[in-house]
């Protein structure tokens, strides 16, 4: 599971390249399975990532293309999958992405995400044993009716939200 520290990332798209390289050979954010979202009003930025969630929305296909792998990672079957945009839909916090009638997840590329050796900040780590898995219902509940880039800014505005809650309490 790809862990996210949000108050070290510093929005240098490393990780983006990195990923998209590793699966394309080429250098693209559009083609990567994580996508580093910029809230400037904020100054906070952070990568969107699956975070292999408790309740697994994403799951629900309506033609089974999808299953759970070795790492508890999201595999899409592409001779299977349809590219009917459900899972997009379904994932709350736009960690998923149809482009051009493929499906973009992480992947964990195959157990060596690229990510976390391209983030030279120490902002994304990789474990194999998974904790408690994340509950995102609150997130689901409030964005149902947002598109795949609102849900992402979402995320990282309410995951932002959070450390300078923690960093105000420290710095008085």
């Amino acid at each position: 599971m790809i862990h996210v520290d949000i108050s070290k990332c510093t929005g240098c798209r490393s990780c983006e390249a990195a990923c998209s390289f590793f699966h394309t050979s080429k250098v693209s954010n559009r083609l990567a399975r994580m996508k580093v979202m910029h809230i400037y009003e904020t100054g906070i930025d952070g990568p969107v990532v699956c975070v292999q969630c408790e309740e697994r929305y994403c799951m629900d296909c309506p033609v089974d293309a999808m299953t759970i792998g070795a790492f508890g990672e999201v595999i899409i079957a592409p001779t299977i999958c349809n590219a009917c945009g459900s899972c997009e839909r379904k994932c709350p916090i736009g960690a998923i992405e149809q482009l051009d009638d493929l499906v973009y997840v992480c992947d964990l590329c195959g157990g060596r995400p690229k990510c976390v050796d391209a983030c030279t900040e120490g902002a994304i780590i990789f474990t194999q044993t998974s904790k408690t898995p994340i509950s995102l219902s609150e997130m689901k509940n409030r964005t149902d009716k947002m598109n795949t880039s609102e849900r992402r800014r979402l995320y990282v505005e309410t995951k932002g939200q959070a450390v300078r809650t923690s960093w105000r309490g420290e710095h008085g």
